[in-house]
């Protein structure tokens, strides 16, 4: 058991803090928004990820995760530093890595005070939790080194997330692999026990092949997201089904079927910033890396094929009631961070289309984006007399909406299946006209 501190109550910081207590360790997580944290305390939590509710309130309650406002309070009682604090794109689509910066002073800042009043012998350990570009490692470590006082030992590692909204516990507690780059022997001892009782794969490196693992990884999913769906662009053109392309490729083990669905493209708060991030990165390098270019050029031209899709049906948008199922960039999560959705419902609003919008989680967020159109409180509410229902997230409670009923609200039974989850042979037997991505 080991004093674990992280800093960041976020998406990745929260669920860390949470299932380090969950293991057995006393956890102490830091966030400077009060508002946030005395949420937190009352079980509201500020996203939705389930399971994540009822964790926190066990923890809390065994007294084995505790939350502060203070990096000051939390460095003074932790061995073990996570710092989990967002690492948004800069406008030149670098990572902004202001937050990670700004906490590594106040840990110095802490550790100076910690000196002071105290002469027994101290060592923290530093660990990148956050999504960065390779060599932040050894900022971190040259910022700590400048401003921390002598006589202080410290280890900086990193520790990459891979944790998916919507099963975000299940990946920490439940991990592929543990992907970990340290300095020496007393780093990598400290991590092979706070995560032995996970029973799973570490990889440990170095930091930096570490830091680069998590990027690399991320920028190869989305390419094989955009793979398929350029795929789906020569199934139209022949009428194939790439569905069944899909399957027949994800058979050879070497290829796999995960990450072979095609739709209209990857989004959220991951695949974007990262795939950007590594490209600028690779620019910086002196390579310009147009395979992850080309991948992001296909991923956004997979939301026009929505809107080409629905003036082939349609006709002209202007004025026809138009109904959007699903808004968050996934199923389980209430986040439209970078949601296709956002692209889709921009181009629709350009040609004049009256919208009705449902979602089961993500309604409140996305109306900080479109404050001004309407949103149903029920799937039957969002269909009705509508001429398109366009499904954009595949909820599992979509795949078993009373679609008969659906057909008798709506004006006429149009229906575009943004992520080919819906059963197309069903549909077609009610009388829908279906159109899918790379499918007829």
């Amino acid at each position: 058991m080991r004093n674990i501190g992280v800093i960041g109550a976020g998406h990745v910081g929260l669920v860390t803090a949470a299932c380090f207590a969950k293991l057995g360790h006393n956890v102490i997580c830091a966030d400077n928004d009060i508002e946030k944290i005395e949420r937190i305390k009352n079980l509201d939590m500020p996203f939705y990820e389930i399971g994540l509710e009822d964790m926190v309130k066990e923890t809390l309650e065994k007294g084995k995760l505790y939350f502060t406002e203070t990096v000051a309070e939390l460095t003074e009682k932790s061995e073990i530093i996570f710092i989990a604090v967002g690492t948004p794109s800069t406008p030149d689509d670098s990572a902004d890595l202001s937050s990670v910066e700004n906490v590594t002073m106040e840990i110095s800042k802490a550790l100076i005070k910690i000196k002071n009043t105290s002469d027994a012998n101290i060592y923290k350990l530093i660990v990148e939790k956050s999504t960065v570009p390779v060599l932040t490692g050894e900022w971190v470590k040259k910022t700590l080194e400048l401003m921390s006082p002598t006589g202080i030992q410290f280890d900086v590692a990193a520790n990459p997330e891979f944790l998916r909204e919507g099963n975000a516990i299940k990946d920490f507690l439940e991990p592929d692999r543990i992907v970990v780059g340290v300095e020496n022997e007393r780093a990598k001892q400290l991590f092979e026990e706070i995560y032995a009782p996970l029973k799973s794969p570490i990889l440990f490196t170095d930091v930096k092949s570490a830091e680069l693992i998590k990027h690399a990884s991320n920028s190869f999913l989305a390419l094989k997201i955009s793979y398929i769906n350029a795929i789906s662009q020569i199934c139209e053109r022949v009428n194939a089904d790439v569905e069944k392309v899909a399957e027949g490729i994800g058979y050879d083990k070497r290829i796999g079927k995960h990450f072979l669905k095609a739709g209209i493209g990857w989004g959220g708060s991951c695949f974007p910033k990262d795939v950007a991030a590594f490209i600028k990165l690779a620019e910086d390098l002196g390579y310009p890396f147009f395979l992850l270019k080309e991948a992001q050029k296909i991923n956004k031209e997979q939301r026009l094929l929505v809107i080409k899709k629905a003036k082939e049906l349609l006709w002209n948008l202007k004025g026809k009631e138009i109904g959007i199922l699903g808004l968050s960039f996934k199923p389980d999560t209430d986040d439209v961070r970078e949601s296709p959705a956002i692209d889709i419902i921009s181009l629709l609003l350009k040609e004049g289309a009256v919208l009705k919008c449902y979602d089961p989680k993500a309604i409140e967020n996305m109306k900080k984006v479109f404050p001004d159109i309407t949103y149903s409180p029920t799937p039957y509410d969002c269909v009705k007399d509508v001429s398109l229902l366009i499904c954009l997230t595949e909820w599992n409670e979509f795949k078993t909406l009373d679609f008969e009923k659906i057909k008798s609200l709506m004006k006429i039974p149009h229906i575009i299946d943004g992520r080919n989850f819906l059963d197309i042979d069903k549909l077609k037997k009610l009388g829908f006209i279906y159109k899918g991505i790379g499918r007829s």
